[in-house]
């Protein structure tokens, strides 16, 4: 089964933490945002690298800079931020990227059970928003 790594729930903390403190208009300094999560500022700082360049992130230099959410986040979806961090969220691996991929996918008996499964972690991925998080909402 695939494991969510440290680079994509760090990336979410991040998200998280931005969206909570940014204000309006206002860059939040990364070392602020390590300090508040316990994360190294160095580890921090090549998932934010990936977030600006995803256009999820924007981020400014000098006095007053740092970093802020380009979306609200309510238009952040976790499979978007996770497909980002972590690439495939394929259960297994003959579905890679929800294509499949296996040379015995015509005789596997197994494969439609995959498929199901991998439509719900895709639709349940997609459901839930940083927002979602914010709010601490279980229902989801």
């Amino acid at each position: 089964m695939t494991m969510i790594s440290t680079r994509g729930r760090y990336a979410l903390r991040i998200l998280i933490d931005l969206a909570e403190n940014q204000g309006e208009d206002r860059y939040l300094p990364l070392k602020e945002v390590a300090e508040r999560q316990h994360i190294s500022e160095k580890y921090l700082e090549s998932i934010v690298k990936s977030l600006v360049q995803a256009k999820i992130l924007k981020g400014s230099r000098g006095k007053g800079g740092g970093y802020r959410l380009v979306r609200p986040p309510k238009e952040c979806s976790l499979g978007s931020i996770l497909r980002l961090t972590e690439g495939d969220l394929s259960p297994v691996s003959c579905l890679e990227n929800g294509e499949v991929t296996c040379e015995e996918a015509g005789k596997c008996p197994t494969l439609p059970t995959w498929i199901r499964l991998n439509n719900l972690i895709q639709r349940f991925l997609e459901s839930v928003t940083l927002a979602d998080l914010m709010e601490g909402n279980e229902t989801v």
